[in-house]
């Protein structure tokens, strides 16, 4: 297992990114200690040494009006395959924005997000790929075709699935460059609940999502669940809370008030329902209004918006229509 601890230097991120997870050039000044504080609770990102070739297989290609969906599987580690849904439109004239999708808590996984979960309020993958954008929904570990990855992630080293994540979806950007069909520097994210934070910790981690949409997907660990973070703590997340933070908030080396500033300038979509049971909104407007003050100082303050419906842990019609909006108008600019 390689998981060496990055080394913030230029050749080294370069690598890894092409461009750098930590440039000063955008965001708060702290965010080196958000990534840094990240990395303590869900261990080291892997180092550069550690990518490999996509190895792109395609297990399944299915005709739809108005895009080809592949079922692919592709390298992410050299003892890894990452089990996806691609979804290309038709009819494209050049390259279009590219949105990775990231779902929800599910057996299902990423068929949630593609339109055969049987609810339409989860179907972000299918409907933006209707509305022109490349889409890419891959499984989580423990979910969908990717059951097994959890208890093998951990036997390789790795501190939280978290963190398995977070490097499976930055290969999941690496493959959106990749693509013919897809521009390299219009990539966006959405996810909703596990995918909505999912997708604020690839965002911070990888300055090439240039725009995140994220829906019930974060409080602050003092407003969740009235300061319990049991529910963070399982093997799908990060165990590291219990076992060596107490479940504290206070004494959590990160929270979601630096984590949305640490995004700044790029811009964010926030849907944060009324009556989410999980994640509290009043928590949710103060990690809001903290991120806002840096948005501001940095002449970005359009750039974060934050829908509050009327509604419980949900992605409501309404809401979403304007989250893939904000995509467009973001990813959309050249």
């Amino acid at each position: 297992m390689c998981l060496k601890r990055f080394v913030f230097a230029a050749a080294a991120l370069g690598l890894l990114l092409l461009g750098g997870i930590a440039s000063s050039a955008e965001g708060d000044p702290g965010r080196a200690r958000v990534l840094e504080g990240m990395q303590r609770v869900m261990g080291p990102l892997p180092g550069a040494d550690c990518i490999v070739p996509p190895d792109v297989k395609v297990l399944e290609e299915t005709d739809f009006p108005a895009y080809t969906q592949r079922r692919i599987t592709f390298a992410v580690e050299l003892w890894d395959r990452l089990p996806a849904c691609l979804l290309i439109p038709k009819g494209l004239k050049g390259r279009a924005p590219a949105v990775l999708c990231l779902h929800p808590t599910s057996s299902l996984g990423k068929d949630v997000v593609t339109g055969r979960g049987g609810g339409t309020n989860r179907n972000y993958a299918q409907e933006l790929a209707e509305c022109g954008f490349v889409t890419l929904a891959p499984d989580y570990p423990g979910f969908g075709d990717y059951g097994d990855a959890r208890r093998e992630l951990y036997a390789r080293g790795y501190k939280s699935a978290s963190m398995k994540g977070i490097w499976n979806h930055m290969r999941c950007v690496d493959l959106l460059r990749s693509l013919p069909e897809a521009d390299p520097e219009r990539i966006g994210c959405i996810g909703h609940s596990l995918g909505g934070h999912n997708t604020l910790f690839l965002a911070v981690f990888d300055p090439r999502v240039r725009v995140a949409v994220t829906s019930c997907g974060f409080t602050s660990f003092a407003d969740y669940y009235g300061g319990d973070l049991t529910g963070w703590t399982h093997d799908g997340y990060m165990p590291a809370i219990a076992s060596e933070f107490g479940k504290d908030p206070a004494r959590m080396p990160f929270d979601f008030p630096e984590l949305l500033a640490a995004l700044a300038p790029r811009p964010l979509f926030i849907n944060a329902p009324l009556r989410d049971e999980n994640f509290d909104v009043s928590g949710v407007r103060r990690c809001v209004a903290a991120a806002q003050t840096v948005y501001t100082r940095l002449g970005a303050a359009d750039a974060l918006r934050a829908e509050y419906p009327d509604d419980a842990h949900d992605f409501p019609d309404a809401v979403r229509a304007q989250a893939y909006a904000f995509l467009g108008e973001h990813l959309n600019r050249r």
